[in-house]
């Protein structure tokens, strides 16, 4: 016969599997979601172009960002992060990334947003390098599920170019 705590043992040995299983399951659930998002982001004006005290250039700009993320929403989404980045080349670098704004969303009921607002990070380059500059908008997801591992994806929206001039 059987002691208590061998039983006991037995039956929580039996229950963590069945979760993990159920954990698994769940996460491997999401492979089958095919998202479609869909995002646009416009530059209303460039406030200003400037060369810092330091050799540095700098760019503030007003921007719209209007978005429908509902798709990267299922039953195992808990949140997620989504920032917008200007993408550029210059010779001492391939890709230059500079966030220019980000955002949580916490349910499907915020996921589709219209956002009027100026870039919430500076937009600074070492060096001179931003004049006359061609860049892309990038907005940049990631889901963080309840269980599983985070998915990330991005929308490039290119054909974005710099002053020529400070202002």
């Amino acid at each position: 016969m059987h002691s208590f705590w061998y039983r006991a043992n037995a039956v929580l040995t039996f229950g963590v599997t069945m979760l993990a299983v159920m954990c698994t399951l769940a996460s491997l659930s999401d492979n089958f979601n095919l998202p479609s998002p869909s995002a646009e982001v416009k530059i209303l004006n460039i406030n200003w172009f400037q060369k810092q005290a330091n050799g540095n250039d700098e760019v503030s700009m007003t921007l719209n960002v209007s978005s429908d993320l509902s798709s990267l929403f299922t039953w195992n989404t808990k949140q997620v992060f989504v920032f917008v980045a200007a993408e550029y080349e210059t010779p001492q670098n391939a890709l230059n990334q500079v966030s220019l704004w980000d955002g949580i969303i916490p349910s499907k009921e915020h996921s589709k947003f219209w956002i009027h607002t100026t870039n919430k990070y500076r937009f600074v380059d070492q060096g001179s390098n931003l004049k006359g500059k061609d860049f892309n908008l990038t907005l940049h997801w990631h889901i963080m599920p309840k269980t599983g591992k985070m998915f990330a994806d991005k929308i490039v929206m290119t054909g974005y170019r710099l002053p020529e001039e400070y202002r």
